[in-house]
């Protein structure tokens, strides 16, 4: 697989300095309010509602106008819930749109009782990363972040995959899915994988070829493997599917929000890389400004990454890093 997989604006220049990005992001979200998109009515910390037991996500994808066909983020930006179906697609003539819908059942219990549990509901930077992602791969832009071709043939890790919502989400566009997560949010996991593709249950996947025979669900959890010797790291994490492969890609999608796992997580990404191949997504929501910082400054100081914030991906609040370890 080639390391093109990830196609970067020209001229983009990569993060060096964490006070400098942090003053630039925090800059640019203090001069855009916000609207209220909780279910209370406020934006809240991110979860899009803890109070159900299940969720049905609507991912509405659009093929732009011929006036608007250049500009790839306006392209990509709606996500609704829905009652409806798993899927559906109106075309005329040429295919203009196309819908995915996802069913998700959340842990509310998990959520309130088991101690430093996030990951039982769904955030809406999920939501809002898969919109882009999904809506880039079926009507690409003209400047598409992700090759098309190339994430067809990629093998995907998922770190902290909480709900498995991307998995069930990004699977179709991709040669294999392994999302990974701490053992007690594994059954949840499997729960929606099973809920969305037939076949799937807790012990079983659905025949090669089938929807969603191509997603693994791993034990990945950061702190054992921090605790291991690194001699002993590679036996612990999952490798691709394919004999002899390498990940192609690393998905982080807000896993950043508490001091004491920053050292896990980074040491996990780069365990789980292969320099000069593996490039991470790191996807955040902007919360606290002073556990962001020190996440760029443990990682920049490692000197062995080039990071990159891909501006035109999401809009504030979020943010999104594009990074490869160097060979």
């Amino acid at each position: 697989m080639s390391s093109n997989l990830l196609k970067l604006p020209d001229g983009i220049e990569p993060v060096t300095n964490a006070d400098e990005e942090i003053f630039l992001i925090y800059t640019a979200l203090n001069k855009k309010p916000l609207e209220p998109t909780g279910p209370d009515g406020f934006h809240g910390l991110g979860h899009v509602d803890s109070r159900k037991d299940t969720l049905s996500i609507r991912f509405e994808l659009t093929a732009p106008s011929p006036s608007t066909s250049s500009s790839g983020a306006a392209e990509s930006k709606s996500a609704s819930r829905s009652r409806k179906g798993k899927s559906a697609r109106k075309t005329r003539g040429e295919e203009t749109s196309h819908v995915i819908d996802i069913e998700l059942a959340q842990d509310k219990t998990a959520l309130r009782s088991r101690k430093g549990d996030t990951g039982s509901v769904l955030w809406r930077a999920s939501i809002a990363f898969a919109q882009v992602i999904l809506q880039q791969h079926r009507f690409p832009p003209s400047n598409p972040l992700v090759d098309k071709d190339l994430l067809r043939e990629s093998h995907v890790l998922e770190l902290g995959a909480g709900t498995g919502l991307l998995s069930i989400a990004l699977s179709a566009c991709v040669k294999s899915y392994t999302a990974t997560d701490i053992a007690p949010l594994l059954p949840l996991i499997k729960k929606n994988v099973a809920l969305n593709f037939a076949g799937w249950t807790q012990n079983t996947k659905p025949p090669d070829g089938s929807p969603g025979s191509n997603i693994s669900v791993e034990e990945l959890d950061w702190e054992i493997l921090l605790s291991l010797p690194p001699t002993r790291r590679s036996s612990y994490y999952p490798k691709p599917p394919e004999l002899n492969a390498e990940w192609d890609l690393i998905l982080v999608v807000d896993c950043i929000y508490h001091p004491s796992l920053l050292p896990a997580l980074i040491e996990t990404i780069e365990t789980v890389s292969t320099a000069g191949k593996t490039w991470a997504l790191v996807i955040v929501e902007l919360r606290q400004e002073d556990v962001l910082r020190e996440f760029l400054e443990k990682w920049l100081n490692k000197e062995t990454w080039r990071l990159f914030r891909v501006d035109e991906l999401l809009d504030i609040p979020y943010i999104a890093w594009a990074c490869q370890m160097c060979p």
